[in-house]
């Protein structure tokens, strides 16, 4: 490659220098050999031949002279007018040096001292047209950009005054911002300082008050002692008055008798008189503060009082890992802070401050948790789906990347699924309903393979139980009793089946002359058995022993009738909630109480009420339309079907006044016929998904 040099010429701020001495002082524009010919007046000063004519022409007396326009000196006109004044030579003498000077900053080929420098923008070299071959003129030229080099060395210098000025207003903001952290490090040390003064005040009333009850403590038992021993001393001055007023006038007693008797009254106040001599209390009292390890725990007591806290977090460095979030979840944003050197902090207590927006500005609630490893965790429930700004500061500083953007999902998603059709391990054919036993232990009423499955909180199948109760692919109902046994209902054979949760084994089993379709069966607390019949139209309530205890219900649309009962369930006080297209609630003594929901259309495949009271249940817009065997398998699915399920279908989330509060709706993996669900710890819910197959699994809250 051939090398290139510049002419090396004076450097001169040829635009400063052109401000200065080369503009016209009158008209601003710059002096030239035409019009703006410099003019030198008598008063020393430069005005171009222009600004001369207009200020003569503007005269409205011929007086034959003019005031300059600069020091407003009175200057004569000569005889040949503006052009008969000397031209400026100095500042001719300047134009044609700047002229100069601007030739010689043009770059040249130290080869072909003619040929102008250019510059390839795409290959980053400097050329002259003579020294390269045709890779940048000619053919080919047109995917190279070529400008004069001393155009690039304009831009360029531009370029880098430009990000000078940039540095220079970060390092203004830097410095500002330095600066503040140092004025905000003396607040924060004059606020530490009175806040160690008033601890220690307090420590010092503590003290004071300790010390002021030993004070009143000695004063007690002064007052006390004091009070015996004045006691004493007023009983021995009225012993004393007594005897005085026996003795007076005995010098004039001659009765011998008299004088014998008072003999004897004497020696026995002889005796009573020695008891009272020996004080009845003591004046002893001694403080003692050694006798114990008070002082010492005291000591160590104020040595471990109070801590200065102090923090290596790095605001700039710190980040958060901001998730999807589903609306009605409860969501989380880790916070990872790190140190100037981006080393993990491994302890925390840092003033995380956050604020969190809706697309509206409307401040949505959020609570930070202090993982106390250097960690923090930003726990939020969105209340509706869109778009939320996260904005997060340490030290009133933001975090890297903040604020952060999250998107809000209205779908929520399963966490997990189990099953597919089938009647292997890990398969299901028909699953009905579920219910939850100790340990989030998971029982499926595997309907079509006539079994139970039950399915540890891991998700891994622990055992089958069956045929026993839940036989001819008929069980469409099942409970978990408070003592742990498996409660079932049969729609074919009638039976009310309760099993070992172990073996499958039946521990007793009765039936009822009422049922026709019974397909649904709960348990209170009492260890009562309610039973739903969809073509009776009825609910049937048995005591522990299998005795028919009272009946509800009839045909119809009314408050407290029922059309095609699909589910029932209990609640927290045991009041009964049943479901056909709409869930009624009735007392534990079967009397109406409310109405939650009427979707009007559609069924309520299977409901429950959680801890909080919230109503849950699965539910299909429309009703299923099919070929059945039987009347029962429109309500329960427990036999085959040729048809299949018109309208989307749901987990409704329900408070317990009724107000719908928001449903669950997967935009993956969609729900074809929920029927029964139950809830598992940490608000999570498995719905048995007959359409599919199979059971999933979804947070609720």
């Amino acid at each position: 490659m051939m090398s290139s040099t510049l002419v090396e010429t004076v450097s001169i701020n040829y635009d400063d220098f052109n401000d200065s001495f080369l503009t016209c002082g009158t008209c601003l524009c710059t002096y030239d050999g035409q019009e703006r010919t410099p003019k030198l007046l008598p008063c020393s000063h430069t005005v171009c031949r222009n600004c001369l004519e207009r200020i003569i022409a503007a005269q409205t007396l011929d007086t034959g002279s003019f005031r300059c326009p600069i020091c407003r000196e009175n200057i004569h006109i000569p005889q040949g007018g503006v052009a008969s004044f000397p031209p400026s030579f100095i500042v001719n003498q300047l134009l044609d040096l700047m002229a100069q000077q601007r030739r010689d900053v043009i770059p040249k080929c130290s080869v072909h001292t003619a040929q102008e420098l250019l510059f390839c923008e795409t290959c980053d070299i400097v050329f002259c047209v003579q020294c390269v071959d045709g890779n940048h003129i000619g053919r080919g030229a047109s995917e190279h950009t070529v400008i004069p080099f001393a155009i690039a060395i304009k831009r360029m210098s531009e370029i880098l005054l430009y990000k000078a000025h940039l540095c220079i207003k970060n390092l203004n903001s830097a410095y500002e911002t330095v600066s503040d952290e140092l004025r905000q490090l003396e607040l924060s040390v004059d606020k530490t300082l009175d806040a160690i003064n008033r601890s220690f005040q307090d420590v010092m009333a503590v003290i004071e008050k300790r010390r002021h009850d030993c004070l009143q403590w000695v004063r007690k038992i002064r007052e006390e002692k004091k009070t015996i021993l004045k006691e004493q001393l007023d009983l021995i001055q009225a012993e004393k008055e007594k005897v005085q007023l026996e003795c007076d006038g005995l010098q004039y007693q001659v009765e011998v008798r008299n004088i014998t008797k008072k003999i004897s009254d004497l020696n026995e106040k002889l005796d009573t008189t020695s008891t009272l001599s020996e004080p009845r209390e003591n004046s002893f009292l001694q403080y003692e503060y050694k006798h114990n390890d008070a002082l010492r725990e005291i000591a160590k007591a104020v040595s471990n009082f109070g801590a200065i806290r102090v923090s290596t977090t790095f605001p700039a460095l710190t980040t958060a890992d901001a998730k999807k979030a589903t609306a009605h979840l409860r969501t989380s944003v880790k916070i990872h802070t790190v140190d100037y050197h981006g080393n993990p902090r491994s302890s925390g207590g840092d003033p995380i401050i956050v604020e969190l927006r809706n697309e509206k500005g409307e401040l949505v609630d959020s609570k930070v948790k202090d993982n106390d490893d250097g960690s923090y965790e930003v726990l939020y429930i969105p209340t509706k789906p869109g778009k939320l700004k996260m904005s997060i500061s340490v030290f009133n500083r933001p975090i890297k990347d903040s604020p952060l953007m999250i998107d809000v999902s209205e779908h929520i998603e399963p966490i997990w699924r189990f099953g597919s059709k089938g009647s292997g391990e890990d398969q299901l054919n028909q699953p009905t309903r579920l219910a939850t036993g100790p340990e989030d232990t998971v029982y499926v009423l595997d309907t079509g393979n006539s079994r139970i499955k039950v399915m540890g909180k891991d998700g891994s199948v622990l055992r089958h139980l069956g045929p026993t109760g839940v036989e001819n692919q008929s069980s469409t109902g099942m409970a978990v009793m408070p003592n742990g046994h498996i409660a079932v209902i049969n729609w074919r054979t009638k039976f009310v089946s309760v099993l070992d949760p172990v073996d499958g084994s039946k521990v007793k089993q009765f039936t009822c002359p009422g049922f026709i379709d019974p397909i649904d069966i709960a348990v209170n607390s009492r260890n009562e058995i309610i039973v739903a019949d969809s073509s009776a139209h009825k609910v049937f309530k048995f005591d522990q022993a299998g005795n028919l205890v009272m009946t509800f219900g009839s045909q119809g649309d009314k408050d407290g009738q029922f059309k095609d009962i699909h589910a029932i369930c209990i609640g927290r006080s045991d009041e009964i909630l049943v479901a056909d297209h709409r869930i009624q609630i009735f007392t534990k003594d079967g009397k109406y109480s409310r109405k939650v929901v009427d979707s009007g259309e559609g069924s309520y495949g299977g409901i429950i009420v959680d801890t909080g009271g919230n109503i849950l249940a699965t539910s299909t817009e429309k009703a299923f339309k099919s070929d059945k065997v039987s009347a029962t398998s429109s309500s329960s699915g427990a036999t085959k079907d040729k048809g299949s399920c018109s309208g989307r279908s749901f987990v409704h989330v329900f408070h317990s006044n009724g107000k719908l509060l928001y449903s669950i709706d997967s935009s993956t993996d969609r729900l074809k016929r929920p029927n029964g669900l139950t809830i598992i710890s940490d608000f999570r819910i498995v719905v048995a998904d007959l359409g599919n197959n199979c059971i999933k699994k979804y947070y609720y809250k």
